[in-house]
């Protein structure tokens, strides 16, 4: 599975379980700060088990929530928290064009 292609010219993506809470949050978060992330439901499409092994593949363990920021790994939900509490998620999006202030 290319990782790439779904990852693409977008902005932010979020690679998620539907039933997954700590996804949910990171979903949360992104939607709060007024990005609209590209996500993608592994439970909930029909090549997400080759999409899960690809993701895991590249080091994401756990294998969701993963997150891309302009087209880079940034990784699981620490990551983005710890970027978040050291104030530098808000920048890296804006970078990204997904956020404007």
């Amino acid at each position: 599975m290319d990782i790439a292609s779904l990852v693409g010219e977008r902005p932010v993506v979020i690679f998620s379980r539907s039933s997954c809470c700590i996804s949910h949050s990171i979903k949360t978060l992104f939607y709060n700060f007024g990005a609209n992330p590209t996500v993608y439901e592994l439970d909930e499409i029909p090549n997400g088990h080759q999409i899960e092994a690809a993701l895991v593949q590249m080091g994401c363990r756990p294998s969701v929530p993963v997150v891309f920021i302009g087209q880079k790994l940034v990784g699981g939900a620490n990551a983005v928290m710890s970027l978040h509490l050291q104030s530098q998620l808000v920048p890296m999006l804006i970078r990204a064009r997904a956020i404007w202030v």
